[in-house]
């Protein structure tokens, strides 16, 4: 079930949206000013927020800000329809903005959509410790800096990605990787590469070495 969080501080919009969007099928959760919001935010993860612009303790859109740093999408809810209050909206990284008074089956479907589209971008992205993934493009990043690793590297850090907190024995690793010339990759090979990988990755990723067995990676 996708969690949303309705910053709302006027009671009468917040009651009528919980209510929608729980009909839906989605889980509401509301917060009447900033402060709330970010109460509930650090206490639990959300897929999308849907943020009034003007609150009585600051304006909706730190909340925005704090959740894109999570890669959450927010929808801006406002009163005020000027073009340059909407372009600053979408440059601080709003993914949608709807103006007050609304009506509920229209931001219903771009909730859907915000979600859809989100869900469909997070496919492609892969986490595993501190590095991210990007798959559609093939890159490896630590915070905002890319992380140039060869082919062999790269694959290597997928199959880690996908068993995340499994043991992985030698032969299941050496079984799905090979070289850049499709040649089966011999068991010492396989340490240098991991040795790399580690070198190349640091404390963002802890790759333990389960002697004997093989890998396991958190």
């Amino acid at each position: 079930m996708y969690k949303i969080l309705v910053l709302e501080d006027d009671a009468m919009i917040a009651s009528g949206l919980t209510y929608a969007i729980e009909s839906e099928g989605y889980e509401a959760f509301h917060a009447k000013n900033i402060k709330e919001a970010m109460s509930l935010i650090n206490g639990g993860s959300f897929d999308l927020g849907i943020l009034d612009m003007q609150l009585p303790d600051g304006r909706g859109i730190e909340v925005g800000r704090k959740m894109k740093e999570d890669n959450v999408p927010v929808i801006f809810l406002t009163v005020e329809d000027d073009e340059s209050r909407i372009v600053k909206a979408f440059e601080e990284g709003a993914d949608d903005y709807v103006v007050k008074p609304f009506k509920i089956r229209e931001l219903l479907a771009r909730i859907k959509r915000t979600i859809g589209r989100n869900k469909d971008s997070k496919e492609e992205l892969v986490k595993i410790g501190g590095v991210r993934i990007d798959t559609s493009a093939g890159k490896v990043y630590i915070g905002d800096k890319q992380v140039e690793l060869t082919a062999l590297e790269y694959r290597l850090l997928l199959i880690f990605a996908g068993n995340k907190g499994m043991l992985l024995t030698r032969n299941q690793i050496l079984e799905k990787i090979w070289d850049s010339a499709g040649n089966f990759v011999e068991d010492n090979t396989l340490t240098v590469y991991v040795k790399r990988l580690r070198e190349k990755l640091g404390d963002s990723i802890n790759i333990e070495t389960v002697r004997g067995i093989g890998y396991r990676v958190d």
